[in-house]
């Protein structure tokens, strides 16, 4: 056993997958961040490491760029996510309990711009060959356990079945069925943390908050549980979520699932982007309207004056958070409608070139550090709107809402917001969360309706109708 980070990454030419990426989503423990058949899916784990605390981004940090230092790395293919590259989910807020973590797998699979790779990842002392990697990419495949890994890192790898401190809200499902809806093999959906009514009290006590100046916006979320007998298949959902959604990233990090519409900064190089979403509108509202549903889309989100100042705060959170690493930013001047299959967004996206700071390009860890949590996912005044969020919700949000991606040793990454997602608890059940911005004039009923419409990803995924 060596203490030297070792790296081959062989390219995979000639070799077909049919549905590209999500094809490798066959194991619930897979590491998986994909988008329109391209993306990474890791298998295996050698490393890890876990944080809580104000300083979680900054300590997986150097964490991470402490391992790469002296990694000795054999890549031919030479393209974002290529080399070592680790997976990550960090808790939303700096006072919760879940420990946010970096997990570096046995082995990656990369899809992109046509291309596939596969890369071996090691600590120890053996020769790594393109056979020996395809051999660990056939044995993670046939579902075969690794041969006596060892774990380097902070901790040991958790079990990410049955662990509840995934989720930051440990037990079973609770309480009162919230609707009679047509569910899965015998499941059942219960309330979380706060039952329907107590949450749009808890919207009606942040819009009169608003009004008294104390802040502009809010973003209040809840939680469902859904209990499935059958049991619940990560991989199962994460290729269901790939099919549908295939205009979000789907990601799956130890327990952790979802596809989000939102990117919080994708690193390449110098240049950074990122992608904000702020006004949401079901798609089921366009039933029996006159006329294509995108106009109707772009009547109701673009013409809200609602809407649009809910928009304009999380864009103007982005970019003054982003200015000081930045020598030139451009974004949309007008936002534009990001079309899902279960809700329209006002969209905008940003784009940046990087500036060195105290002599170095920043890092994606240490840019999600200045931009985590935006508006578009906590309120402004952020300090203001952390504490409302913390007495209003009464839910620890653990990994929803907080960064989750991969960063690879050359500095890039891509990192969005875990929302439209839910934690596997335990082997059947899996707790949901979804949010929505709060602004003045905005509707309890209305808001409650919203969160319904953004929980319909994973309830379809799980096969549960809403």
């Amino acid at each position: 056993m060596t203490s030297t980070f070792r790296t081959l990454t062989v390219p995979l030419d000639g070799k077909a997958f049919p549905g590209g990426l999500p094809s490798f989503l066959v194991r619930d423990d897979v590491l998986c961040w994909t988008r329109r058949e391209a993306g990474l899916a890791g298998f295996g784990e050698i490393a890890r490491f876990t944080a809580t605390g104000p300083d979680r981004f900054l300590e997986a940090d150097i964490w991470w760029r402490h391992l790469v230092l002296e990694a000795e790395v054999a890549d031919s293919v030479e393209l974002p996510g290529t080399g070592p590259v680790a997976f990550g989910s960090f808790a939303f807020s700096k006072t919760s309990a879940h420990e946010s973590r970096l997990i570096v797998p046995e082995i990656v699979v990369g899809v992109r711009d046509n291309q596939a790779w596969l890369t071996q990842l090691t600590f120890d002392d053996g020769q790594l060959t393109e056979e020996s990697a395809l051999a660990a990419l056939d044995r993670w495949l046939s579902g075969a356990p690794a041969e006596d890994p060892d774990v380097e890192g902070t901790t040991a790898a958790a079990d990410s079945a049955g662990d509840a401190s995934l989720g930051g809200v440990p037990g079973k499902a609770r309480g009162a069925v919230v609707r009679p809806l047509p569910l899965a093999a015998g499941a059942t959906l219960h309330t979380g943390s706060l039952s329907e009514e107590a949450w749009m009290e808890a919207v009606a006590a942040g819009v009169a908050e608003i009004r008294t100046g104390a802040l502009e916006k809010l973003v209040l979320a809840r939680d469902v549980v859904a209990t499935i007998p059958s049991g619940v298949h990560a991989a199962d959902v994460l290729r269901e979520l790939a099919a549908r959604y295939r205009e979000c990233w789907t990601y799956g990090v130890d327990g952790l699932v979802g596809a989000t519409p939102e990117m919080l900064i994708q690193v390449e190089g110098r240049t950074a982007q990122a992608r904000v979403l702020a006004g949401t509108l079901d798609r089921r509202d366009a039933h029996g309207e006159d006329g294509p549903p995108m106009d109707y889309a772009t009547r109701v989100l673009a013409g809200s004056e609602k809407q649009r100042h809910e928009h304009e705060i999380a864009i103007q959170s982005l970019t003054k958070q982003l200015a000081p690493f930045s020598e030139a930013m451009n974004a949309h001047d007008e936002p534009f409608i990001l079309e899902l299959p279960n809700v329209w967004h006002l969209a905008s996206d940003v784009k940046a070139e990087l500036t060195e700071v105290e002599g170095h390009v920043p890092t994606c860890l240490a840019l999600i550090n200045a931009l985590h949590p935006t508006a578009a996912v906590c309120g402004t005044p952020t300090l203001v709107a952390g504490e409302l969020i913390r007495k209003l919700e009464h839910l620890d949000r653990g990994p929803y809402a907080g960064p989750v991606g991969w960063l690879d040793a050359a500095g890039n990454g891509e990192w969005g917001i875990a929302l439209r997602g839910a934690v596997i608890e335990s082997t059947d059940t899996v707790r949901l969360y979804a949010g929505c911005g709060i602004v003045d004039g905005s509707q309890p009923k209305a808001e409650l309706a919203e969160t319904w419409a953004k929980f319909r990803p994973m309830l379809e995924s799980l096969g549960i109708k809403s």
